[in-house]
């Protein structure tokens, strides 16, 4: 490409429709056409390269790419030297149980049609164009956050504060009915929590879910302490090994679909460590993905451990709403500060 890197970092805060030439484009008829791996290395004027990668998600989840982009990058600076965390391909460790034992609820899956007659996911695929938008949370921005709730709840992290800000935001910028049942989707690593081997080299999580009424959510508080709490209590739900194993069991009936309808589904790349994939050259000047989606991704910020980025696209005649309710408001210090 007749590019610099320097160049393409001016542009990179959200995907464009160019970066699809990034990726070699593979001609699938179905899902098992789909190869398990597609690399392309595209060579810029400055001598630095881009690498773009694709990986089956049947193979494994995040940590799993993390996983295999590290290995891959430390046997390329150092060849002759043993990999560090061998790959565990077993997945016998995560199968079902022999007898279904589904003794729990599971609110973020649906067997036939979706819990709501209201489908924001099908409105939003097929209404109209998505514009892709991108907000950085600096740690003086997630402080002012957590600094809302410091009374009412305990030890929260900047996933939980910056998630449930998202969705908070989300909810505001549709205006929904406030009696309206909407939900938090975000995946969740299980590897400790159910004991995987190390290295095991899978999808080793599972999908979280937090509900609330619009009305609890938005409308009730004029913060986000309720958003919280319901993220902390489905993060506080897998730390039952019963309920991950009645969720696996779960998901061997082929007619549970994961209930989209009023869903804001987050996925966190921000601790995956992909910014810091060596392959001798140094590490990486920008990661993120390819193309934006209605999928909410937390991204790291190369060169501030302490920020994290967030990509979502939302629809045309919601947007400006949507980046209205995403700045953190405070007029004595950070006003305005997060929009890309």
């Amino acid at each position: 490409m007749d590019a610099t890197a320097e160049e393409l970092l001016e542009s990179c805060k959200v995907p464009n429709d160019s970066w699809r030439k990034l990726l070699y484009k593979v001609e699938a008829q179905s899902f098992l056409d789909v190869p398990p791996l597609v690399i392309q290395v595209t060579n810029l004027r400055c001598g630095g390269m881009i690498l773009c990668t694709a990986i089956n998600h049947s193979l494994c989840d995040g940590i799993g790419s993390s996983q295999f982009l590290h290995a891959w990058a430390h046997l390329t600076r150092e060849p002759n030297t043993e990999l560090t965390i061998l790959p565990f391909h077993g997945r016998h460790v995560l199968k079902p149980r022999n007898t279904s034992q589904v003794h729990f609820t599971h609110p973020q899956y649906t067997r036939t049609h979706p819990s709501s007659h209201v489908d924001l996911h099908k409105l939003m695929m097929q209404s109209q164009s998505l514009v892709a938008t991108s907000f950085t949370f600096g740690p003086s921005e997630v402080h002012f956050l957590k600094k809302q709730c410091v009374l009412s709840l305990k030890c929260i992290t900047t996933f939980e504060t910056v998630a449930a800000h998202t969705w908070r935001a989300w909810v505001k910028s549709l205006n929904l009915c406030p009696m309206q049942t909407v939900k938090l989707l975000f995946s969740a690593n299980i590897r400790k929590k159910v004991n995987l081997p190390e290295g095991y080299y899978g999808n080793g999580f599972v999908l979280a879910c937090a509900e609330s009424t619009v009305k609890d959510l938005v409308v009730a508080n004029n913060n986000i302490s309720h958003g919280l709490k319901v993220v902390q209590h489905a993060k506080a739900n897998l730390d039952n090994e019963g309920y991950i194993r009645s969720m696996v069991d779960l998901l061997e009936d082929k007619t549970v679909r994961v209930d989209l309808s009023t869903s804001l589904v987050i996925s966190q790349w921000s601790r995956l460590g992909l910014e810091d994939v060596d392959f001798g050259e140094g590490k990486p000047l920008h990661m993120g993905p390819l193309t934006s989606s209605i999928y909410c991704l937390l991204l790291p910020v190369v060169g501030d451990a302490n920020s994290v980025r967030v990509l979502v696209s939302m629809p045309e005649n919601v947007v400006e709403s949507f980046r209205y309710h995403m700045v953190v408001k405070d007029e004595n210090a950070y006003h305005d500060h997060n929009m890309d």
